[in-house]
């Protein structure tokens, strides 16, 4: 079996991810709100002090979630690199990556360094099609690739 060639995109875009955690903090904030207002009994305080955290706790984990910074990842045939877009390899953790969710035109893929304590062990990266629609069939590709075997040099094949 041939691994992928030698590929690099630049993560940027994240609209179809952030349109996905408005509508879940939303809906939390929806059910919040539905308890409160099918109640039985009259809204107490430590009814109103639960949904208060319920619902901060809903806001901060989509405000959490929102903010993803634009990345740069490269698969260089045998080890996936993560950095800084456009960065040049020095800068990049070393690492794997897997597809985690395949929706077709989206993906949650998830990079783990080769050596955590350089940046954190777990990066999770949504993917969309929309703004790479040119390289989005070579990055399935390359993530879907067989792994060459630890040693094995990939650029002398043919």
């Amino acid at each position: 079996m041939r691994a992928s060639p030698a590929f690099e995109v630049s993560l940027h875009r994240f609209g179809a991810w952030r349109a996905a955690v408005l509508l879940l903090a939303a809906l939390g904030l929806a059910a919040i709100a539905a308890w409160l207002i099918t109640r039985e009994r009259p809204i107490g305080l430590a009814a109103l002090i639960t949904a208060a955290f319920a619902a901060a706790m809903s806001a901060g984990w989509a405000i959490s979630l929102w903010r993803v910074p634009a990345v740069g990842l490269r698969w260089d045939g045998q080890i996936w690199h993560l950095g800084a877009p456009a960065s040049t390899p020095d800068g990049a953790a070393a690492g794997e990556l897997r597809v985690v969710i395949d929706l077709g035109p989206w993906m949650l893929l998830c990079f783990r360094a080769a050596e955590p304590e350089r940046r954190s062990p777990m990066v999770w990266l949504p993917v969309q099609r929309r703004g790479l629609e040119a390289q989005w069939h070579a990055l399935r590709c390359a993530v879907y690739s067989p792994r060459p075997a630890p040693g094995t040099d990939v650029a002398g094949e043919h």
